[in-house]
């Protein structure tokens, strides 16, 4: 099993889900986030003075997917989540040793 762990753009997430819906995704955590990259923050204007902003707001997807869709789903948020303008976001995919169906008990693949 894999943890796909994706970092996008706040405006993109209903492109992305309905991505992984087709793809036989169940299910997502997502999570209102702020942080910055390699662009360090953007500037703004507001009622014509320009000022910082450091942490730009972003959503973080947390999904849970069985090793053989963990490529389709990183391939589906990369597709649908880019504008080709920087500050896109990331998609991390991480080992996901168990998983655990609270509700009844199934454990590993089953639980997902």
């Amino acid at each position: 099993m894999k943890f796909v762990v994706a970092v996008i753009k706040p405006f993109k997430l209903d492109e992305v889900r309905d991505a992984l819906s087709a793809i036989g995704v169940q299910g997502l955590t997502v999570t209102e986030v702020k942080g910055y990259g390699r662009q360090k923050g953007q500037s703004e204007i507001y009622r014509g003075a320009e000022y910082a902003v450091h942490f730009v707001p972003k959503l973080k997807l947390e999904i849970a997917v069985d090793d053989a869709l963990a490529a389709q789903v990183v391939e589906a948020i990369q597709t649908n989540a880019s504008t080709g303008q920087i500050g896109d976001g990331k998609v991390f995919v991480l080992d996901l040793e168990s998983a655990l169906r609270i509700r009844t008990g199934e454990a590993g693949a089953d639980a997902l």
